[in-house]
């Protein structure tokens, strides 16, 4: 039974998942895609994105880290996979589920899924220059537009070589759209020898039993849902191992927003950046925590990055009080 942190653009960066795994339950994190074109990636490309890669590609919690690719051609792909392996990487995984249009639109990601013959050129290239104790993932949708290629996907990145392969249990078209088609994931996890990972739309630990129970997957990967309640991989692992599930209230999550605040703060002096992040992870956990709309309406009228520490303190304290 294994939990993964999603890959998520512009959201899961390695300050979150830093904060993430600390608060526990997570097995393993997916980089935000590292995009390759034509060209070997500079060191420097794979370091930003993946700075865990000077740390044994290890979160601070020592929960090991992959690093996606993204990309359509078979032996850059390979090339550039090799260069992250000589750079520390333990896992690659390849991205064949970005909905982004202006990805599609450059043959990336989920429009890849159209051509399942070239899924398989991608990941046996891959495979085949990787060395053999580094593992290889893909993650895909069940289909661009519908999922009459679903299977065939599947199949064709199975046979290539790959370690395991996730399933977000949507198309392209469907984006983010409930519900997710947890009965998908059980045709695609009967089809393959691989090992599946079930993704999409776990938002509770209810929700977690449920994907695991339709899909049949001893692994899941938690998305925007622990986003949103970062205390739940923690929750589901306590679950699992017959310990008390701890708590999760706002009072014991503030300290985790104050800590990811002041990573980002000594990450840009500029005052835009923390607290763009910040505001962002608040928008995301007002879906469990009345709390976060309000100390949003609070962040939105502040400028400074100083003055936004202060804003926080005084949250933390207001709630020791409570």
């Amino acid at each position: 039974m294994e939990l993964v942190l999603a890959p998520m653009e512009g959201l899961v960066d390695d300050i979150m998942r830093d904060v993430l795994t600390r608060i526990g339950g997570i097995d393993l994190c997916v980089t935000e895609f590292i995009r390759v074109t034509n060209a070997l990636l500079p060191a420097k490309t794979f370091l930003r994105l993946a700075p865990e890669l000077r740390h044994g590609a290890r979160t601070r919690s020592a929960t090991p880290v992959h690093l996606q690719l993204l990309g359509n051609d078979p032996q850059c792909l390979a090339d550039n996979a090799v260069r992250a392996a000589q750079l520390g990487a333990q896992g690659i995984d390849l991205n064949f589920g970005c909905p982004a249009p202006c990805v599609n639109l450059h043959r990336g990601g989920a429009i890849l899924l159209e051509q399942p013959e070239l899924l398989h050129a991608i990941v046996a290239a891959v495979r085949q220059a990787l060395p053999a104790d580094v593992a290889l993932s893909a993650k895909m949708r069940l289909g661009y537009n519908d999922k009459h290629r679903a299977l065939d996907c599947a199949r064709a990145i199975a046979s290539a070589g790959a370690d395991r392969l996730t399933v977000h249990a949507r198309t392209r078209q469907e984006g983010y759209r409930p519900p997710a088609h947890w009965e998908w994931i059980a045709l695609i996890r009967e089809a393959v020898a691989t090992p599946v990972v079930a993704n999409g739309d776990v938002w509770t630990l209810a929700d977690y039993h449920a994907i695991r129970r339709v899909s049949g997957c001893d692994r899941v990967m938690l998305g925007r849902g622990l986003i949103a309640a970062p205390h739940l991989a923690r929750q589901i692992a306590e679950q699992l191992r017959g310990a008390p599930v701890g708590g999760a209230g706002w009072g014991e999550l503030m300290p985790w927003i104050l800590d990811f605040f002041q990573q980002c703060r000594q990450r840009s002096a500029d005052g835009a950046f923390p607290a763009a992040r910040l505001k962002q992870w608040l928008g995301q956990l007002k879906r469990g925590y009345p709390e976060a709309q309000a100390l949003f309406e609070q962040v939105r009228r502040v400028r400074l990055a100083v003055e936004l520490e202060q804003l926080l303190l005084v949250e933390i304290e207001r709630c020791r009080v409570c």
